[in-house]
């Protein structure tokens, strides 16, 4: 074992020698005994970060690992943060878990931890979608939440997600305080696993006729599904837990004809018929894309684990299912939601709809075209659920969405949310139907009227210590070497979030960003083109976002048009030369 370092080494020792499980310490040892070194430093070679949203890995022993103790601990360290917060408050907190495998056993030593530190705990008896707890934090007054969930990661993954008394991921300052307090956690000894049953109350169905009976008071085309209730909607929860909610909400909205996918309709943490679990991946849909063929669908819905995110299929004018990305989908939702606003009288002027800065700016142009204020965030839905709390009272927020297939209509949670997304796209259909038009004509009236946005995500992934160390590299290069041209368009505007600065590269004007800081960077050409590049948060991956615009005065020309585009693409991802 000469191979591993010595500070590797001791952490390993104080796993197999302290208060930790014979499970855990007999694990440890066989992939000693195996001679498994690169598994155990990237097991031990760090502290899993808990980051502003908590914490996501690979599920095992060790410090870099999601288990027990690492799950202890951040629980720990957020009921220290809590308690410190609200003195003298009888402080509560509301837990669900979605299907994946130990969701429920890492949901319950949460709960075991909040109530041995005298925190009442209502717990969600069974698993439930991320949007759900988000309502119930608010709903039932609690000071905090936590999710167990990775997403849309691999059957290897599980996380936590910690909420604020808001309903939403905790942000500045006490995302901080609370990083602090779970840093603090430096042995297992500091926390408290003795479960006190009287702190812990379960929740029912109840919370869930509450919540679909505070979505269906959303609607805003109600004509239109009465008359378009037989709407043939295919569903996959990809082994999820929106099986729990959303073909109830569908229906409680008043359509009929509702088809779920059974193979993927069964919770499961293997996630068997799929590669990943992540409706942006065209094979996670395969099965509801052959059933939707076989029973010529209108439209079909599938949600990722937790059901936060949303991916969607469409028949084109060939009668073919595409799917959509989810600039395509959000843009589609926000045009919408504002033209059933404006047709039913309900924009007074103080509406607003929020993306982030690496959506695609399609959304800013239906906005103002609609006279409805626009507001733009960093990445990641906090920040969205963050104004939303802000502007509470003073405005009133439509919808919000980003790029990776998450939206949020009205203001009942604080996080994106399937469950209402799926109810909101289906009225979306049944409202075109009654018009005699589909979702991919809409799109197409879309393009035409605001112009032909189009988006692709390239993720590029770098594993383990030696690829973080790529990734902050390729950063670097991109910071002090600004790409010149991209995409045949000479770069003209640097954006870099992380220094807060926004450069004019001909006039070397610089102005202040208005934003927390962000390790993102983003260059504009002169022809309107926007390339975003983005270490993951929660993945070992590098992200670049790349929109390209064009004009769309005739909707035949759409293909044409779109080859242009994704050519574009494929140029500006050869001029960043990754």
């Amino acid at each position: 074992m000469h191979e591993l370092e010595s500070s590797i080494l001791d952490k390993i020792n104080v796993w197999l020698n302290g208060r930790y499980d014979l499970d855990t310490k007999n694990e440890i040892k066989s992939l000693l005994d195996s001679g498994s070194t690169n598994e155990l430093v990237d097991s031990f070679y760090r502290d899993l970060e808990f980051g502003t949203g908590g914490l996501r890995g690979t599920m095992g022993p060790g410090t870099n690992r999601i288990n027990k103790y690492t799950i202890g601990s951040a629980t720990q360290g957020l009921s220290n943060f809590l308690l410190k917060k609200y003195p003298g408050e009888q402080i509560s907190v509301a837990i669900a878990h979605d299907s994946r495998n130990n969701s429920d056993y890492f949901a319950k030593i949460t709960a075991d931890v909040f109530s041995a530190n005298g925190i009442k705990v209502y717990f969600f008896k069974e698993l439930r979608p991320t949007p759900e707890l988000s309502f119930a934090i608010r709903h039932l007054g609690c000071k905090s939440g936590v999710m167990i969930t990775a997403s849309h990661n691999p059957k290897e993954y599980n996380g936590y997600k910690a909420y604020g008394s808001d309903g939403g991921q905790f942000t500045s300052p006490d995302d901080k305080l609370v990083m602090d307090e779970v840093s603090k956690i430096s042995t297992v000894d500091l926390v408290k696993f003795d479960r006190i049953e009287a702190n812990i109350e379960l929740l029912d169905e109840k919370i869930d006729h509450l919540y679909l009976d505070k979505i269906k008071e959303l609607s805003v085309s109600q004509d239109a599904i009465s008359r378009q209730k037989d709407l043939k909607i295919v569903y996959s929860p990809i082994h999820g837990t929106g099986i729990t909610l959303v073909p109830a909400a569908l229906k409680h909205f008043g359509f009929t004809n509702l088809t779920l996918v059974e193979e993927q309709s069964i919770p499961d943490g293997n996630f068997p018929t799929v590669i990943y679990p992540n409706p942006e991946e065209k094979e996670a849909l395969t099965l509801a894309l052959a059933k939707a063929k076989e029973i010529d669908a209108d439209l079909v819905l599938a949600t990722d684990p937790d059901a936060d995110r949303v991916g969607i299929a469409v028949k084109n004018n060939e009668g073919e299912f595409i799917l959509l990305n989810g600039n395509q989908t959000g843009s589609l939702l926000i045009n919408y939601l504002l033209t059933a606003w404006e047709q039913k009288g309900k924009l007074s002027g103080n509406e607003y709809i929020v993306s982030t800065v690496v959506t695609t700016k399609l959304v800013e142009e239906i906005a103002r075209a609609k006279k409805v204020s626009f507001y733009e965030t960093l990445t990641g839905f906090k920040w969205i659920g963050a104004l939303i709390t802000e502007l509470q009272g003073k405005k009133t927020f439509i919808a919000g969405g980003e790029e990776s297939y998450g939206y949020l209509v009205g203001d009942l949670v604080r996080d994106k949310d399937a469950v209402i997304s799926c109810a909101f796209i289906a009225e979306m259909t049944a409202f075109y139907k009654d018009k005699g038009s589909s979702l991919y004509e809409a799109m197409l009236d879309m393009y035409h009227e605001y112009g032909f946005y189009k988006e692709k995500l390239v993720s590029i992934t770098k594993k383990g210590k030696a690829g973080a160390e790529e990734i902050k590299a390729l950063m670097e290069r991109f910071r002090t070497n600004t790409p010149i041209n991209l995409g045949g368009s000479k770069v003209v505007c640097l954006k870099d979030y992380e220094l807060g600065k926004e450069i004019d590269l001909t006039t070397r004007y610089e102005k202040n960003l208005n934003y927390p800081k962000s390790d993102v960077l983003q260059f504009i050409t002169a022809d309107g083109s926007i390339i975003s590049a983005r270490p993951s948060g929660t993945e070992p991956k590098i992200k670049f976002y790349c929109s390209v615009k064009t004009d769309l005065p005739n909707k035949n020309e759409f293909s044409a048009k779109e080859h242009l585009l994704d050519e574009k693409i494929d140029l500006i991802m050869k001029d960043l030369a990754v």
